[in-house]
């Protein structure tokens, strides 16, 4: 059974908080656990190459969170867009250190809840105040 809109979009919602607090925590299972079993994720970091695919995207997750330098990020001004029956696109703004950056979070239903089918940041150079 599809869950109604704002159910649907609360549950987008809560997906993208557990996104950002896996990244935050630097939390590798519970980056997986985000993260769609479906093969055909995509995932875009600032100045990296195209990323294709579950094994892709998780390696390149794994050499993230293991990244003594990698600073903390923090995510605002979240707002959800239903693209589908099934599908929630979430942008909201990262911000890591001086930098702000502008991500787009694809959830998709799966096996009865929100799991991301994609992600991609880059840089903004007119970010918003968090509200």
């Amino acid at each position: 059974m599809i869950p109604d809109q704002p159910e649907l979009l609360e549950q987008a919602e809560y997906a993208n908080e557990a996104f950002y607090l896996a990244f935050e925590a630097k939390d590798i299972d519970a980056m997986t656990n985000v993260w769609s079993s479906r093969e055909d994720l995509i995932c875009l970091h600032p100045g990296w190459p195209a990323l294709t695919g579950r094994v892709a995207v998780l390696d390149s997750w794994r050499s993230i969170l293991s990244n003594p330098q990698q600073g903390q990020v923090s995510v605002y001004n979240a707002t959800c867009h239903l693209l589908g029956d099934e599908c929630v696109m979430v942008i909201c703004y990262e911000s890591a250190g001086d930098a702000v950056m502008i991500a787009t979070n694809i959830f998709q239903l799966d096996d009865g809840r929100m799991r991301m089918i994609a992600h991609q940041a880059g840089y903004c150079g007119q970010p918003p105040e968090p509200s």
